[in-house]
């Protein structure tokens, strides 16, 4: 099956403004799927963007279906950055006969850029569609570390069976599923009030990490080492406060700011591990004056000026391009490895295997932040290594 079979071609009249594109702006610098289906190349692209049309799973936000559009009518009138964009507009992706049909083409398209390598990025639609892009790197075989953006956890009871999901359960199905290759769950910006104790309490056994959105107010770059941790991100536009972005029938008085949102959208852009990301649950229905449009397009401009100004400083070789710090804890258990980029100045943990569990790596590389090298300094061990540990065993 072509992918092709996948996408309903694109009508730039639909997003093209009266006066046509100036020469610098996205519009002019992107290929459209229009006709003819086109040759996917990872010589020739490094980002595509897609559509999904499909909002049967999104909880209280119905008409989130038709985002892709209302996007693009905003992201391609942006100018082009100090660099030569190479991405491609695949279309929308249909809704299928039954949700399960849409997750499908979903993953089947996912698991094709990845392979090419090239960056999806996803626009749509319910957050249910989280649960499609996950099922692609079961397609791929790859351990996934997952980042969600939101102001609660999507962790409600589930009552369907199968593959469909909803866009407030779709996490159970990720958590279920089988086999199992979710490796690490991060949730960035969760408000207390909206998630019950036991599911903290479901986070705080599986080792995962959760962020209040609190821990962020004072200094919004304390997110950059877990979004630079994840191969895949899901963006809920309800994670951002209904002041700039209202076009969510679940969006509340507080959350990320716009600004906020358009720094961690860059962190992501900015990970050389970061595969895919997704962003979901946009409502045309409700955007007064297409301002959350215009944020998500933002947003994606972000990512894209983050995906272009990759430092590729993963510690790998040369050795000389990075720093070794070495750590001894107080109870004389042994030392914590941290490893600086001499380049971007950021910085990775050293949490070994335990033995047998890995035949070809001593450690783990997980990024972090200098607090956690000082907490290890002071003789204390960091909760990061603690948990990442835990989930090697």
């Amino acid at each position: 099956m072509s992918l092709s079979d996948f996408f309903s071609p694109l009508s730039p009249d639909k997003f093209t403004p009266k006066a046509g594109f100036y020469t610098s702006q996205l519009g002019l610098k992107t290929t459209f799927f229009v006709d003819k289906f086109p040759e996917l190349d990872e010589n020739a692209y490094d980002i595509a963007i897609f559509g999904v049309e499909d909002d049967r799973a999104a909880v209280n936000n119905e008409g989130c279906a038709l985002a892709p559009d209302y996007f693009r009518a905003q992201f391609y009138t942006l100018n082009e950055g100090p660099y030569t964009t190479r991405i491609i507009d695949l279309g929308n992706i249909r809704a299928g006969a039954s949700i399960s049909d849409t997750y499908v083409a979903v993953k089947m398209v996912v698991a094709e850029l990845v392979k090419l390598n090239i960056v999806p990025v996803i626009i749509g639609g319910g957050q249910d569609i989280t649960y499609a892009q996950y099922l692609a790197y079961e397609e791929l075989e790859q351990k996934v570390d997952l980042v969600v953006v939101d102001h609660k956890f999507d962790l409600d009871e589930d009552d369907q069976e199968g593959l469909a999901a909803k866009s407030d359960t779709y996490l159970n199905k990720i958590l279920l599923h089988q086999p199992n290759y979710l490796f690490n769950f991060s949730n960035i910006g969760y408000q207390t009030y909206y998630v019950n104790q036991e599911s903290l309490k479901v986070m705080s056994k599986l080792y995962f990490d959760v962020h209040r959105l609190g821990e962020f107010a004072d200094d919004i770059s304390l997110t950059e080492p877990i979004v630079r941790n994840a191969n895949m991100i899901s963006f809920d536009i309800g994670a951002i406060r209904s002041s700039d972005a209202g076009a969510n029938s679940n969006a509340g008085p507080n959350g990320f700011y716009g600004e906020q949102a358009c720094r961690i959208s860059r962190y992501a852009g900015m990970s050389d591990k970061l595969t895919s990301i997704g962003f979901y649950e946009f409502n045309p229905a409700f955007d007064r004056n297409g301002q959350t449009a215009m944020l998500l397009a933002q947003m994606v401009w972000y990512f894209m000026d983050g995906y272009y100004n990759r430092k590729k400083d993963f510690p790998l070789m040369p050795k000389s391009q990075y720093l070794i710090y070495r750590a001894s804890l107080n109870d004389g258990t042994g030392e914590l490895l941290f490893v600086k980029s001499k380049k971007s100045d950021r910085w990775w943990m050293q949490v070994p295997y335990p033995t047998g569990i890995s035949k070809n790596e001593r450690f783990h590389l997980v990024p972090c932040r200098y607090e956690d090298y000082t907490t290890a300094v002071n003789g204390e061990m960091p909760d990061l290594w603690w948990r990442t540990f835990q989930k090697l065993l």
